[in-house]
């Protein structure tokens, strides 16, 4: 087993397919289950794709099939908390894969911690976000009224969480226009890079989310390759091996 400790191990995916990107993050949630590796922060940004949540309803997918294969568009069911969002290039995607036992094993909590990761990024660019009451994710006000700059969905299993956050950088805003975005009607989706009026390079914005979420979680954040998770998963399945085998 891993001394996890304080330790959380840093993946950049890139750009990443959605159903690939599932898979590899439930290898990563049964391994983080069995104690063979620590926290870990999977980043990534996914081609274009509609995610459909727990609590989610088809109608809030107000385009047809023919339409979505026609724009080279996914669409997948998911165990996330939440209704149905829209990601794609330009949005960065964070997938913490926690054991909460070693944080604190309260999901409102959690989900609070998230939202600030993502509060202090924004102020980073200088634009307030905020919460608002009743509705996961984050908020700004602009000239066009409250819109949401950050959404999240989480699903937690014996205490190890997985999926995560979605945070708007310079996303190709006219995709949320073929949603009722998380299930609310009249609100709308909006990008940092709207908001500050300029552009923004989706690396820079990465690397504060980054820093935000070790200061908010507490923890030693450790930049590893994309294979090194499944590496550990492989020499731990070795070991277990050699020990039945004895």
């Amino acid at each position: 087993m891993t001394d996890s400790g304080k330790t959380c191990w840093v993946v950049d995916a890139g750009l990443i397919p959605y159903g690939p990107a599932c898979q590899w993050q439930q290898q990563i949630v049964e391994a983080r289950k069995a104690g063979a590796i620590p926290d870990v922060l999977l980043l990534c940004e996914h081609s274009h794709v509609f995610t459909l949540g727990r609590n989610g309803k088809r109608e809030h997918l107000l385009v047809s099939d023919d339409r979505l294969a026609q724009e080279n568009v996914e669409h997948h069911a998911t165990n996330r908390g939440g209704d149905i969002t829209y990601h794609g290039p330009g949005q960065i995607v964070a997938y913490p894969i926690l054991d909460l036992a070693s944080h604190r094993r309260d999901v409102r909590w959690y989900v609070e911690q998230l939202e600030e990761v993502m509060i202090r990024t924004t102020a980073d660019f200088g634009i307030a976000a905020r919460r608002v009451e009743g509705q996961h994710g984050v908020w700004i006000d602009t000239p066009r009224g409250e819109e949401k700059i950050g959404a999240l969905g989480v699903h937690i299993s014996r205490w190890v969480t997985s999926h995560g956050l979605a945070y708007n950088v310079s996303t190709e805003l006219r995709f949320f226009d073929w949603i009722v975005p998380c299930g609310i009607r009249d609100k709308r989706a909006t990008s940092l890079e709207r908001a500050a009026g300029r552009p923004l390079a989706c690396a820079d914005v990465r690397e504060r989310i980054i820093a935000h979420f070790g200061d908010v979680f507490e923890r030693r954040l450790e930049r590893v390759p994309r294979g090194t998770p499944a590496e550990a998963v492989a020499a731990s399945s070795c070991a277990q091996s050699v020990i039945a085998a004895v």
